[in-house]
């Protein structure tokens, strides 16, 4: 489903939660609506069914004991069939729904057959569930971006008092406390601080922010307070133009159509064809055409009844239904039949790096000390970096866990903007921090051929090694990759905020030799953009992200899959398939489970078909018996049904 275009950002987060919960009532509302319409066809068949072998009555009256729940059951499909002609798009499963219930309505009142009033409201009833089940497993998935209104404070501080983001005008000096997102794009007039760019960016290593640079709007203050001054309107920030990328992204994606619905635009044309041959073209090889017609009519009629597809619009619907059952219990959430066709046919697959090929969090890779053992090296890092809220800190915290309960006693700490960190760490004093740091004490400081942070540690002025520090690569993202190139996925790429470097070592490891680093999220689009135009004809594109920066790209591919466990909520709503481990040999198992789910609705088809065609051929010669239309239509549909059912495994 399309967005809405917004003229303005200026909608309050209360106004969408308005406009989801007001979409979630009419959903609601019209699945209650089928349900009733269900169970009263259902109540009124049944009242039919009785009448008719109790009491002997003409044809006229049956078909108007019949005709209630035929119209409640099929009135929705007679008008879409209608609509269908009206607008060109004649051969579709609603007609074809149409002409095989009007042919059995029709059966009744040819000379010596038998009424089919029951069989008509039978398959309309049946087409009624198979409906539900369609919908029911496309999850009625709208993509909403209401959660990306939490990149935006509720309030701002300003020198005049607190006011909202939208009432707030360029030039306004506002307050930013550490631990806050920032709520508009601007310049620091006073104060230093880290940054988490991360879902803005994709940049996994926090940048340090201080006076005179530009900050973007949907970064959160990691430490310190500042003061800067506004550049922009709520409407020209970042966040807004990341929305206005996702919702331009679902415009431009092209939906698939319901598998059923590709299959009915080709059987559907045929069978009415063949039905109109069957009544027309005997005949006129007879010596009567008056006295053949009715009996070939009858035929035609009875072809189009055994026709209906009634096994594949309950038994398809129900086979997506159940692969997305069994995709939901292996962690995976797909939010549609359509996506899981989309899914079976990926030829192409875009990963985000941060939180979704690494782990997004960073560790400790390596320790390289000059004069003393690794150990100590850290302990004396961790001890420094013991109050600090930056990441580097708590990676080096982590690497160290005794740091807290060893009794080393921490003083005269000094946090030096920019450049790292300097304390009293027992008799000894230490620095931890850059090279610029090192310079400042006269510690003789080497770099490190390892991609990463460099954490350089001093003591008493003397260069004591260094740490490294980086965003790890999940343990099962190279297996995933192999594994999809397996399965016949010929293009892995690899798409990054994060510095060349950083990159290029993380692709190198996982064998990827295409990516694209320091990108931006329109960048992101603009590469899924091409790539679409790239891919083979007939074979889908996946991204795979889970930052708030992914969500346009996550939108705008053929299937976007988010990462649910530490993916943002933006991500997650512009999705098609959600990973609920953060695993990307999930990845795999979705694309598994996806194929089988085709694999076995064609199997139903290839049933089907066959069974409905050889009872065809015999109803045209004149060999067919209604029981062998029933099995036809009836026995076929529980047989497929319970083959459907499979795809729960």
């Amino acid at each position: 489903m399309a967005h809405k275009h917004h003229c303005c950002c200026e909608c309050s987060t209360h106004e969408h939660h308005e406009t989801l919960h007001d979409h979630k009532e009419h959903e609601a509302h019209e699945s209650r609506n089928r349900w009733i319409r269900i169970a009263l066809t259902s109540l009124l068949l049944a009242v039919a069914i009785f009448i008719e072998k109790t009491c002997t009555l003409p044809t006229w009256q049956l078909l108007v004991l019949y005709l209630p729940s035929y119209l409640l059951a099929g009135w929705g499909t007679l008008s879409e069939a209608w609509e269908g002609i009206t607008e060109g798009d004649v051969f579709n499963e609603n007609f074809l729904m149409t002409v095989a219930t009007i042919g059995a309505l029709s059966i009744g009142f040819l000379p010596g057959a038998e009424a089919q009033f029951a069989e008509a409201v039978f398959v309309m009833l049946f087409f009624q569930v198979g409906e539900f089940f369609e919908e029911y497993a496309e999850g009625k998935s709208r993509r909403s971006i209401a959660h990306l209104t939490a990149l935006r404070p509720d309030v701002v501080h300003t020198d005049e008092g607190d006011m909202k983001p939208e009432e707030v005008m360029p030039g306004t000096i506002i307050t930013v406390k550490a631990g806050e997102r920032i709520p508009l794009d601007g310049i620091i007039v006073d104060g230093t601080t880290t940054l988490d760019t991360a879902a803005l960016t994709g940049e996994s290593m926090p940048p340090t922010a201080t006076i005179e640079d530009n900050v973007c709007a949907g970064c959160v203050n990691l430490t310190g307070v500042i003061r800067m001054r506004t550049t922009k309107t709520l409407t020209e920030s970042a966040v807004q133009k990341i929305i206005h990328l996702v919702e331009h992204a679902a415009d431009r994606k092209s939906q698939s159509e319901t598998f059923i619905r590709r299959f009915a635009r080709i059987y559907t044309p045929v069978v009415v064809l063949v039905a109109i041959g069957v009544a027309t073209l005997p005949p006129l090889f007879c010596s009567s055409f008056s006295a053949a017609f009715p009996t070939w009519l009858y035929r035609s009629l009875m072809f189009l009844v055994v026709s209906c597809p009634c096994a594949l619009v309950i038994s398809v619907p129900l086979t997506f239904f159940g692969g997305i059952g069994g995709a939901s219990r292996q962690g995976i959430l797909v939010k549609g039949s359509s996506f899981m066709d989309a899914l079976s046919r990926i030829n192409t697959i875009v990963f985000d790096k941060t939180g979704t090929l690494t782990s997004g969090r960073f560790v400790v890779s390596a320790v390289h000390p000059d004069k003393c053992d690794e150990r100590h090296l850290l302990h004396l890092a961790a001890h420094v970096e013991h109050h600090t809220t930056h990441p580097i800190g708590a990676a080096l915290r982590a690497a160290f866990p005794e740091e807290a309960t060893d009794g080393c006693i921490v003083s005269n700490v000094e946090e030096i903007a920019g450049k790292g960190i300097r304390a009293r760490v027992g008799r000894d004093d230490i620095c931890v921090g850059n090279e610029l740091l090192m310079e400042a004490v006269g510690a003789e400081w080497h770099p490190c051929s390892h991609v990463g942070t460099i954490i350089h540690v001093a003591i008493n002025g003397t260069y004591a090694g260094h740490i490294v520090i980086r965003d790890m690569v999940k343990p099962d993202s190279s297996k995933a990759i192999a594994r999809l190139r397996a399965l016949g996925v010929s293009r892995c790429v690899m798409l990054t905020g994060d510095r060349e470097e950083v990159a290029a070592d993380v692709a190198k490891e996982l064998g990827l030799s295409e990516y694209c680093a320091a990108l931006l999220p329109p960048d992101k689009v603009d590469i899924v953009e091409r790539m679409l135009t790239e891919r083979p004809k007939g074979n889908t594109l996946a991204f795979v992200g889970d930052g708030i920066n992914d969500a346009p790209a996550l939108a705008r591919a053929d299937v976007g899959i988010a990462m649910g466990g530490m993916g943002s909520d933006a991500s997650i709503d512009a999705a098609d398939v959600v990973l609920m481990d953060d695993s990307p040999s999930r990845i795999v198992t979705a694309i598994e489970v996806a194929r089988r789910t085709i694999s076995i609705a064609r199997q139903n088809i290839v049933f089907a078909i066959a069974i409905k065609v050889a009872v065809l051929i015999l109803a045209v010669l004149g060999y067919a018996t209604l029981p062998m239309a029933v099995f036809a239509d009836v026995g076929v549909m529980v047989l497929a049904v319970l083959n459907a059912m499979r795809a729960l495994r």
